[in-house]
């Protein structure tokens, strides 16, 4: 378990301290109880748990479970962010803002891979994990050259990102005020006008699918052959609008309807009852192309197996999802992605 489910499990047994006096309820937590929760790194090391990892390890990590969003050199997948290179780009009008061009300090990419990497398994990589990965970006940053190079709390500190000296304190104080001192909390301008719009936009890997008028069969699974002479049967309509609300975990990777095209992961039209990894033009991973190539069929049933538990049902796919526990979760997105077959 991680320190932050730790942390999380700690604080079901407390109630909000400052209502405890007021309110007779719960108590103060303890120094213990607070540590759990504290699992920030800061700049100068403190908050770095014992752990190490090189670069060749990171690599090899970094390819199972990062390189779906962002490449396989940190390039970006789509429009997920880009993680290497861009150097002397800050000046652009779309400067590229990476590790290696942008960011400030090595605390703050340990602490964000530790606390929300990878993308819908936030917090399942282990300490030396992190380290692992964190070592193979420096390396694909140029910020070390040897892909033995080791990174470890003892020599976390001596690692300088190429930007941090560009970075200084905000001189500002932390809330705006009125001319009396008084902060300002409500009808604080007349009017609010747009004075400027972005230059990119769209940019956030989100998009609204289009729908389809298409059915899915309800009724047992069919062999490919078989379809095309089978008459699909009604789906209940609660179930396919079930099914599209449940599907927007699954935008972020994949399209489906007309347009759609592959992003992260491939397009879905025409899923059901298709051989697995036969979408044309996708790069699938060698495990299911395996699997595909040994007769994996998608219907409704091994669909259904796929989406509990990805990575048990077909080991080493690039879909990052942990999976549906839910049996009535998974059979209304089958029915949705069902509206999509021709």
């Amino acid at each position: 378990m991680s320190r932050y489910l730790k942390g999380l499990a700690l604080a079901a047994l407390i109630a909000i301290p400052a209502q405890a006096g007021q309110l007779g309820l719960g108590r103060e937590a303890t120094p213990a109880e607070i540590s759990a929760w504290d699992i920030d790194v800061r700049p100068d090391g403190v908050g770095l748990p014992e752990g190490r990892g090189t670069v060749a390890e990171g690599e090899e990590i970094f390819v199972e479970r990062c390189a779906v969003c962002h490449g396989d050199f940190g390039e970006g997948v789509g429009r997920w962010p880009v993680l290497a290179g861009g150097q002397d780009t800050l000046k652009d009008d779309r400067p590229v803002k990476t590790i290696g061009s942008y960011w400030p300090y090595l605390s703050t990419v340990w602490d964000y891979v530790d606390r929300a990497m990878p993308f819908g398994d936030a917090q399942s990589l282990s300490d030396d994990e992190v380290y692992a990965i964190t070592a193979y970006l420096l390396y694909l940053n140029d910020v070390v050259d040897d892909e033995e190079f080791e990174l470890s709390r003892d020599n976390f500190t001596e690692i300088r990102l190429p930007n941090e000296e560009n970075f200084f304190a905000d001189p500002r104080p932390d809330i705006a005020v009125l001319a009396d001192g008084a902060p300002c909390m409500e009808n604080c301008k007349d009017k609010v006008e747009i004075t400027a719009h972005a230059t990119v936009l769209n940019v956030t890997p989100d998009e609204e699918a289009a729908g389809g008028d298409n059915q899915s069969d309800a009724g047992e699974p069919l062999a490919a052959s078989e379809v095309a002479a089978a008459e699909p049967e009604p789906v209940d309509p609660e179930l396919i609008a079930a099914g599209e609300t449940i599907f927007k975990k699954c935008k972020a990777c994949h399209q489906v309807g007309d347009g759609a095209k592959h992003r992260v992961g491939p397009q879905l039209n025409n899923l059901l009852d298709r051989a697995a990894a036969s979408a044309d033009g996708f790069k699938y991973s060698e495990t299911l192309k395996a699997s595909g190539a040994d007769g994996l069929i998608w219907t409704a049933e091994t669909l259904s197996a796929f989406l509990e538990a990805p990575k048990m049902y077909i080991p080493k796919t690039k879909m990052s999802f942990k999976g549906l526990e839910s049996a009535d979760d998974r059979a209304a997105i089958i029915a949705y992605l069902g509206q999509f077959n021709e």
